[in-house]
């Protein structure tokens, strides 16, 4: 009898990409993949590690999978796994702990499952990993869009973050196996492909020759890859003449950018060990946006870094309300252990947290309604979403530059870009009707 296989994944793109993987890999190995709400043999949980809460979420997820099945097996791996894997092991129900390096091998070792009851910990050195994983996916569960994981890993050493010790240095796929997988891609029937990373703007500087995402960019002009590429967060100092230039001259790069500013204040800057100020970042917006076409600009800011007071926060606020930014991802500082930034004095009160993360959301709901206004009346590019909107029923999908879109259509509209011209704008949703195929 076949076994079945329920896998959930929690945080970023990266790791939606590598439960993506896994779920190939076990598809070939002739195991039943089924929905992670159903009672199944074996439970793989890819964890996130990037705040407490994701800790928090993780551990659920683990318990979720017990309660549905006592009797299951219990794979855990992700960032979580790897930053602290005693912490995993100890949570009830887990039979298996694997480090992000050893994901790859999550098929092998359910081909050979382990015999006794205590946890099986495999968790290596993940400084030590010098490859990206890779994989041919044919499909993608639940999406119309596609993955493509291109880097991994990150050099940067931000003082509140734990992502390093829990992905590694930066290490890039070759762009030839980028390419090779793009256009696999492409005659899977996708039309649109997110190149994804840990560090992604510094994708190529750790192969040899080195190259860039820029040069990368450049080279998938002349083949054939799917004809929306969107590139996943890229760091503010990663930005160079050359990368802005590939985005803005591109017919297929998408022109959404995600930008994690993190903070607008120098001092909090510098003690974050971000490579830039606040003038910097302003300046590098209105740089965009004046070199490329109607681009969507979202950025993530974390509130409540210890030593932020009110000055710094309003000159953080100031900087985004002036910016020419189209939305806003707000994160609360979460203190991760093994980071610098959890010593750190000067620790900021969760009340004032919540209230200036309240603020910031308000601020980004306002800049979300002014972008989507601009383009009332306009014409839009739409690629059609394979789910429905729950309350209106309506097809959804999202424009070239990260516009969600609510339309009225037959499902055989679905995964095909079609243009549209914006009706109205209902509550922080955009309204269209088709006008043809693009």
């Amino acid at each position: 009898m076949t076994e079945t296989i329920a896998i959930t994944t929690l945080g970023c793109k990266a790791n939606q990409f590598d439960s993506e993987m896994i779920r190939a890999s076990l598809e070939r190995g002739g195991f039943e993949i089924i929905p992670f709400s159903q009672r199944a043999d074996i439970y793989i949980v890819n964890t996130c590690t990037v705040t407490h809460r994701a800790d928090y979420q993780s551990r659920q997820l683990i318990r979720r999978a017990h309660r549905l099945n006592p009797s299951s097996l219990i794979v855990v791996t992700g960032c979580y796994a790897q930053a602290y894997p005693e912490e995993v092991q100890g949570v009830e129900g887990v039979g298996v702990v694997l480090g992000n390096g050893e994901k790859a091998s999550i098929a092998d070792i359910l081909g050979n499952p382990p015999m006794c009851s205590c946890p099986m910990v495999n968790v290596g050195d993940i400084k030590k990993e010098t490859k990206i994983g890779e994989a041919d996916i044919d499909r993608f569960y639940c999406h119309t869009r596609a993955l493509l994981k291109i880097q991994d890993g990150c050099n940067a050493s931000c003082s509140y973050c734990i992502i390093p010790r829990a992905r590694g240095r930066s290490r890039s796929l070759d762009p030839l196996r980028v390419t090779y997988h793009l256009q696999r891609l492409k005659k899977g029937g996708f039309r649109e492909v997110v190149m994804t990373g840990i560090h992604l703007g510094i994708y190529g500087a750790d192969l040899s020759p080195p190259t860039s995402l820029a040069e990368l960019c450049k080279k998938m002009e002349g083949i054939p890859v799917p004809q929306r590429i969107r590139l996943s967060s890229i760091e503010p100092d990663d930005f160079s003449p050359e990368l802005i230039q590939s985005i803005a001259t591109s017919p297929k790069v998408c022109h959404h950018l995600h930008i994690p500013m993190q903070s607008g204040e120098d001092d909090i800057l510098r003690r974050m060990h971000r490579n830039y100020d606040g003038i910097f970042f302003a300046d590098l917006v209105q740089t965009l946006i004046h070199r490329i076409p109607d681009l969507n600009i979202g950025v993530d800011v974390i509130v409540g870094f210890p030593g932020e007071g009110e000055k710094q926060f309003r000159k953080t606020y100031d900087l985004l309300e002036k910016s020419d930014i189209g939305y806003l991802h707000v994160f609360p500082f979460s203190k991760r252990r093994g980071t610098e930034a959890h010593e750190f004095p000067h620790q900021v009160d969760p009340r004032i947290k919540k209230r200036r993360c309240e603020a910031l959301r308000a601020l980004g709901r306002r800049k979300k309604a002014a972008f989507q206004g601009r383009f009332l009346g306009r014409e839009l590019e739409v690629l059609v979403e394979g789910k429905r909107d729950k309350l209106t029923r309506r097809l959804k999908g999202y424009s070239r530059n990260y516009i969600p879109v609510l339309i009225e259509g037959e499902d055989e509209l679905v995964n095909r870009e079609i243009r549209i011209s914006v009706t109205d704008l209902d509550d922080g949703r955009m309204l269209g009707r088709v006008v043809g195929d693009t």
